[in-house]
């Protein structure tokens, strides 16, 4: 059985100019979206955040089989299960969905590394499920999925463990930024770099991600929080968020020698200039994804003489049924006031639009409601 969906699809990636809102390289079309499996779960998708990894598909950094239904960050309504049996989700459920589902036999799983495993890996660079192959088509067509999950659709069909079930009286458009924003930012603060009270930090990168790692950061108890980043809105919003100070690129001088530096840029060379600003013995993590092409150079003497630590940071290394209930804690304790990233709410049909703000850092985190 299937049944029809709205869902914004790309057909071809990395040769798609901008402006998006005339190019319009997502097409929103109905598709046939298969039943789930067993081990699979249907979801209405409430809201979709829109992530620059999503941006990176369509230009061509981050290369996926095509066509596919792009979108990784939402939360959403369960309306069926492919396992009756299932005992701890049922229909009606609100759930966060999240970008990479963890097999939990591997080696990476076993250790704790869910956010590593590479059978997860393998199935997002084909745009399949983990239990194989496509639950999109249209007219006959595979149409693919985006690291598991396809948001910017009215419904999906997720693997379970891509899902975590949260409290019902969230609302949709702040619950969507915790499945990769608030999971990424503040996972790479509190996983990644462990950040102590009092340590400083040094944010390069105010997108979502960025702010989150800088809300996460004050949530850990860092002091002072320096920020950097082109945008004068965006480093307005970092010091009405709590950083010390926020400054452009260039101008930060001053905050060289922090403790710990976190890079969400994704540029090699954002990343080098993030590691020369931190201290002797200090902590870099890079959570940016640059394009596959572009290499690291920075002094390699210094990783002895100067004792630093260059980590990278997938998924904020999380285990999202822990991470996930932690951080909306957080939230509700007022910790983590992660409405304050929502840029605005649209509808699906503005999808190419809402392209364009982020290609243009105009936006932090924009949200669409496919039923709008």
């Amino acid at each position: 059985m299937s049944r029809d969906i709205a869902a914004a699809v790309l057909s071809q990636s990395g040769n798609n100019p901008a402006p998006y809102a005339d190019n319009k390289p997502l097409d929103v079309k109905t598709l046939q979206l298969a039943d789930p499996k067993p081990g699979e779960v249907l979801v209405r998708i409430d809201a979709a955040g829109i992530c620059h990894s999503d941006l990176s598909v369509i230009n061509g950094d981050r290369p996926r089989p095509m066509p596919m239904a792009l979108g990784h960050e939402a939360a959403g309504t369960v309306l069926a299960l492919g396992d009756p049996d299932t005992r701890d989700l049922a229909v009606g459920d609100r759930v966060v969905l999240v970008f990479l589902p963890s097999c939990g036999q591997c080696v990476q799983c076993q250790s704790g590394e869910g956010y590593l495993c590479p059978n997860g890996a393998a199935a997002n660079g084909k745009g399949e499920l983990m239990h194989g192959g496509s639950r999109l088509s249209c007219n006959g067509e595979t149409v693919h999925h985006h690291l598991g999950v396809s948001a910017f659709a009215t419904q999906a069909v997720v693997d379970r463990r891509s899902l975590v079930k949260i409290p019902g009286d969230i609302p949709p458009e702040t619950a969507a930024l915790f499945g990769c924003a608030v999971l990424t930012g503040v996972g790479a603060v509190m996983n990644t770099a462990a950040v102590r009270p009092g340590e400083s930090v040094l944010i390069y990168g105010l997108g979502g991600v960025g702010l989150a790692a800088l809300l996460g950061a004050l949530a850990a108890g860092a002091q002072p929080v320096y920020a950097v980043d082109p945008s004068p809105e965006k480093r307005a919003l970092a010091l009405e968020l709590g950083a010390a100070a926020a400054v452009a690129p260039g101008d930060e001088a001053a905050f060289t020698g922090t403790d710990v530096v976190i890079e969400t840029v994704g540029k090699a060379v954002v990343l080098a200039t993030a590691y020369r600003a931190a201290r002797r013995g200090g902590r870099i993590v890079t959570v940016g994804l640059p394009n596959p092409s572009e290499n690291l150079e920075i002094n390699a003497l210094s990783l002895v003489a100067d004792g630093k630590v260059l980590m990278g940071s997938y998924m904020g290394s999380s285990i999202p049924s822990r991470d996930i209930p932690r951080y909306i804690a957080l939230w509700r304790a007022g910790r983590l006031p992660v409405e304050k990233l929502l840029t605005s709410v649209g509808p699906l049909d503005e999808i190419n639009e809402a392209m364009d703000k982020l290609a243009a850092g105009k936006a932090v985190r924009q949200v669409i409601v496919p039923a709008w």
